[in-house]
């Protein structure tokens, strides 16, 4: 039966899961500067990782989605082929293209999960630095600055800090572990999805 007040699902909207919580490092809760996502970092002991994931999400079906690698290379360095930049590239595997990407990443306790690609740009966001957005000392929100042409984005309302451009946030949802004990060590699962529009 069709019902006028829900929407109809969607296959590339579903929840799909990117891991424990304790895989991913919680950046910022140093006071050191927490530098680019992509550096690697210590992650529950001597495991280095980097500070965020990429997933390749197909926009028809995101239970499809698997994480693709993120390459070190040099940010600075505008001759080196940038990390699955190849959007306008129609030779390009489907894989490394970063507009079905998704970058997740936890800052300060809070996990994120928005657009690979900057909206300005078309640049990684992993090579991106995190950062408090504060007005005289009192922070108000946190953002990512993209090191290709200095602009930032709202990590919560994907809103730049200047022209009309929006980074594309993602829901991020922390669920406890199927099967898991309650007396072990509380982990949860972290679970992404697009944002649902409304209306």
């Amino acid at each position: 039966m069709f019902s006028y007040f829900t929407a109809p699902s969607r296959a590339g909207d579903k929840w799909f899961s990117v891991g424990l919580a304790s895989s991913f490092p919680d950046l910022g809760q140093d006071e050191e500067e927490v530098g680019v996502l992509s550096q690697p970092r210590s992650c529950g002991g001597d495991n280095k990782r980097p500070g965020c994931k990429a997933f390749h999400v197909p926009k028809v079906d995101s239970s499809k989605s698997r994480e693709v690698p993120i390459i070190e290379e040099d940010v600075d360095d505008s001759s080196a082929p940038q990390h699955n930049s190849d959007i306008g590239d129609e030779s390009a595997p489907e894989s490394t293209k970063l507009e079905e990407q998704v970058l997740v990443f936890r800052y300060k306790g809070k996990f994120h999960a928005v657009d690979h690609s900057c909206p300005h740009s078309s640049f990684p966001l992993s090579k991106g630095i995190p950062f408090d957005i504060e007005d005289f000392g009192v922070i108000l929100s946190a953002g990512i600055s993209c090191p290709k042409h200095g602009w930032s984005f709202d990590l919560f309302t994907g809103m730049s800090d200047r022209g009309n451009y929006r980074l594309k946030i993602w829901e991020v949802e922390l669920r406890d572990v199927a099967g898991a004990n309650k007396g072990d060590k509380e982990d949860k699962e972290v679970w992404v999805r697009r944002k649902q529009r409304m209306g």
